[in-house]
């Protein structure tokens, strides 16, 4: 695999981003492509491991040996097909995974590891270019009917897989538009959305039918998905994190997703529901260090922000991998994303007590408090606060950026079906209690990776042909075939 010793004679290389002062005028993406040369050389890292651990590290089993070899040796066509076995959306994870494959990587014990990411995207980029990646609508069709409630990755790729083995798919998506968290809720910087639209239409060639603003259980009755052979629920976990804190209801606090919600619709001229959400001018407090958050810090800095601050109730990580988290297990470290790079003083440790208003119920300061964690063997840990350390910060815009909480149980509550302890669609195998109706990514699992999403939606789509047919050609964890390609 790869060249013999390639990892000692080329070093890792990324791809570099647009100027911070140029990026923020805009809403574009701003990485510069390597070139093909360079591409392949980091292609040519890949070590011909005894173990290829990486395939552990992702969680859709991708062949990723086998397709660095072929973009070592410029076979980029057979490249996007092996890549494309596994992974119905790579031009998806290629921009957005945080690449657990890549801090599992062997070479990353003694090096840094090899670039699998960037190849990914860049194969998938090319195949387009070249116009390898073409509809591929089933020869024959089943007779049989499904429905799928959601369009996010995981719908997605239940779609995609369901109709390829024959089946009429349907899927419904309660928004004005395809792509679920894709579209509204990741930053056009981030992702544009042609990048969504253009497989899109690929799916809709190949024969899936797709019906918005049809919000299943309110507009749209759940008694019309018993017409359908099978019902597949990936409608995400969207419940939003809120804080029991006094103030939380005040002029000024919001939550993350709304602002970025209509930063992506106003960019492309949709209708927005309520006030315009704006940072222009006004001190920005994030509260919340993950994805979301660093995805407003982006935001923010864009709409010209006075000050953009980032609050985290945990401890800074290292810079380096934690002990805590040896190779090849996700590591403890750092993450300064390109959005922190643009401007955001990050806070740890902090958290907030109260959001302070004027006599009108704007917000204009947060107080917060220092805080340590206890860790005590065999119990869970306990947050502290540090005596004397609260402190005012300036503040006109709050965005809560904490997470989610698990599905909406609307669906739920009227077709009768159980869910768990953490409020997630309860599944064995992607089987709910009622025969026909199943459920796969964030509703099923809680708030996860998109490679994740995208891995429950094929393994669920496996599940669903095997209750309509018997049996299913469809494609295990790993190991991809046509029906896939």
């Amino acid at each position: 695999m790869g060249k013999l010793r390639g990892f000692k004679e080329f070093e890792r290389i990324d791809e570099t981003n647009v100027a911070v002062t140029d990026r923020v005028k805009n809403y574009k993406e701003f990485t510069v492509p390597l070139k093909e040369k360079d591409i392949k050389h980091q292609g040519s890292r890949c070590m011909d491991c005894g173990i290829p651990f990486c395939h552990s590290g992702c969680p859709l089993g991708n062949l990723i040996p086998d397709f660095n070899d072929m973009v070592h040796k410029g076979e980029w066509k057979r490249a996007s097909e092996i890549l494309h076995s596994t992974n119905n959306f790579p031009e998806f994870t290629g921009r957005l995974c945080p690449a657990p494959c890549e801090k599992a990587c062997v070479l990353g014990i003694i090096d840094d590891p090899v670039s699998i990411e960037n190849i990914e995207k860049s194969i998938v980029e090319r195949g387009f270019a070249e116009g390898w990646i073409i509809p591929q609508p089933p020869k024959t069709r089943t007779g049989k009917t499904v429905a799928i409630v959601g369009s996010g990755p995981a719908g997605l790729a239940a779609a995609q897989q369901l109709n390829r083995a024959g089946h009429t798919v349907t899927v419904f998506e309660r928004d004005d538009a395809i792509g679920g968290l894709l579209r509204y809720g990741i930053p056009n910087f981030k992702m544009e959305k042609e990048i969504i639209d253009r497989r899109v239409a690929i799916l809709k060639a190949e024969g899936i039918e797709f019906k918005t603003n049809v919000n299943v259980g309110k507009n749209y009755s759940v008694k019309n998905l018993n017409t359908f052979d099978s019902v597949v629920l990936c409608g995400g976990a969207t419940v939003r994190r809120s804080l029991p804190v006094k103030g939380i209801e005040s002029k000024g606090v919001v939550q993350a997703m709304d602002f970025l919600t209509q930063q992506t619709k106003e960019l492309f001229g949709n209708p927005i529901e309520g006030d315009r959400i704006m940072a222009t001018g006004k001190d920005v407090i994030v509260i919340g260090g993950g994805d979301t958050g660093s995805d407003c810090v982006g935001t923010s800095n864009r709409h010209g922000a006075k000050s953009v601050t980032n609050f985290e109730i945990m401890p800074k990580p290292p810079i380096g991998r934690s002990e805590k988290t040896p190779w090849p297990f996700w590591p403890l470290q750092l993450k300064t994303s390109s959005s922190h790079e643009e401007g955001c003083d990050r806070n740890w440790l902090i958290n907030t007590k109260e959001f302070i208003t004027n006599d009108k119920g704007e917000l204009t300061a947060l107080k917060t408090v220092e805080v340590q964690w206890e860790i005590v063997p065999g119990q869970r840990p306990k947050l502290v606060e540090k005596e004397g350390s609260e402190k005012i910060w300036p503040c006109d815009l709050a965005l809560l950026a904490l997470g989610f909480t698990g599905p909406e149980q609307t669906i739920a509550e009227q077709l009768g079906l159980e869910v768990d302890a953490r409020s997630n669609y309860k599944a064995q195998n992607y089987h709910t209690n009622i025969p026909h109706i199943f459920t796969a990514g964030d509703m099923r699992r809680g708030q996860s990776l998109i490679v994740w999403a995208i891995t429950e939606g094929r393994e669920a789509a496996r599940e669903v042909d095997i209750f309509l047919t018997g049996q299913s050609n469809l494609p295990t964890k790993g190991n991809g075939d046509i029906l896939s390609a």
